[in-house]
């Protein structure tokens, strides 16, 4: 196939200028729009350029947040091909399409702005957080599409030549080939894949499989969301961005080949991103059909997340989350605000949450330590009640 990039242009809206004071007292010019960015790359070099610095919102917390997008997809109509083995209807990671008895496609996309400033390490990370969804389904990713959106008249085109290559290096990574894709011009750098998969039907594991009893496992420890947030507002003072980097370029395949190993003793999964650990926790307890319990001190949580959430760093769409997961989750009563918001953080490639029956956990955790996960922690468990109803404990 021939690699086409379509640029479609858009008028954008006059820039308003004001002045403001600076934190050191001096005066400055302040812009919205086009106009602030383009003053930014002024002043910057290329090698000094924050891409995090060209985003409102970043990586998986610029999603909309699930209120928001659950009852626009309740009003769409189911499709009407039987060979939709999963569509909408239970906010699952991927779409499922049955080619036949032993193959199916699994076809997802996911695209975001910078949640980090490097621009070869965004890519490697918005590479990693699409085709995790293919991993969550049971499924292996083998082809994808670049969905660009860029700022040429504000960023050098190297910037998204190292954008294209941190992501070429994660797919060739999990054995992808990126065969394609589409640019438009946009305000902010946008970047992210189109990824098609295959799974066995009979092997694929949804989010709608979990039964009462089974126990929860996580395969990546929470807390980037914040730790991104941090570094944006030059407030990590811990230096723990280079950690989040790690985990947030980490493929979910090593926990999807554990899962697989275990084979039907996984009996549902999804990935942790934007929604937090338990708003998707929340989505896959209602589409099984069950509640669920976490142990907040089960939960692994970057040391660094922790302190600077307690001291109020935490991004908008971790708030979104708490406040639409108010409505389903009940908090022990030692746990402040600060520990809730931790397990409600927007996460971009974040790890494997899966529901396994009791008699195949030591196996899945085996498999994940030898396969060197991230990690390996049970978290909690699937119960009989209502579905979606979450219920926080913790320990004394």
């Amino acid at each position: 196939m021939q690699y086409y990039l379509t640029v479609t242009a858009y008028a954008l809206p006059q820039a308003k200028v004001a002045s403001s004071t600076s934190m050191c007292g001096a005066r400055r010019k302040s812009f919205t729009g086009r106009a602030f960015f383009s003053a930014l790359a002024a002043t910057m070099s290329s090698d000094a350029i924050r891409l995090t610095q060209f985003a409102k919102r970043a990586g998986c917390a610029a999603k909309q947040p699930p209120g928001y997008l659950l009852s626009l997809l309740g009003q769409l109509p189911p499709p009407a091909d039987a060979n939709v083995l999963v569509g909408s209807a239970t906010a699952d990671d991927a779409a499922v399409y049955c080619l036949s008895d032993d193959l199916a496609l699994v076809l997802t996309t996911d695209f975001f702005t910078p949640i980090v400033d490097d621009p070869a390490d965004f890519g490697a990370i918005a590479a990693a957080n699409a085709l995790s969804d293919v991993y969550a389904m049971g499924g292996a990713p083998r082809a994808a599409l670049n969905l660009v959106g860029f700022p040429d008249d504000q960023l050098e085109a190297s910037i998204l030549g190292d954008i294209l290559r941190g992501a070429a290096e994660v797919a060739a990574a999990a054995g992808v080939s990126i065969v394609g894709g589409h640019t438009i011009k946009s305000e902010e750098p946008i970047y992210g894949l189109a990824v098609v998969g295959f799974v066995s039907p009979g092997r694929m594991i949804t989010n709608a499989g979990g039964r009462p009893g089974d126990v929860l496992a996580l395969t990546k420890p929470i807390g980037v969301g914040i730790i991104t947030t941090a570094a944006k507002n030059d407030a990590d003072d811990l230096g723990a961005i280079a950690e989040a980097v790690r985990l947030m370029r980490t493929l979910n395949r090593a926990a999807a080949e554990a899962a697989c190993a275990v084979g039907a003793g996984v009996h549902a999964a999804t990935d942790v991103t934007g929604f937090g650990l338990l708003g998707h926790l929340r989505n896959l307890a209602y589409a099984s059909g069950c509640a669920a319990e976490v142990s907040f001190d089960a939960v692994p949580v970057l040391p660094a997340a922790a302190r600077y959430v307690a001291a109020g760093v935490c991004p908008g769409g971790t708030h979104a989350n708490w406040r639409f997961l108010n409505d389903w989750a009940g908090y022990a009563p030692s746990l402040t605000k600060a520990d809730q918001l931790l397990l409600c953080d927007a996460q971009t490639s974040g790890g494997l949450l899966l529901a396994v029956a009791p008699d195949a956990v030591e196996g899945l955790l085996g498999e994940l330590r030898a396969r060197q996960a991230p990690c390996a922690a049970v978290i909690g468990k699937l119960v009989a009640g209502a579905a979606g109803r979450l219920t926080v404990t913790r320990a004394g």
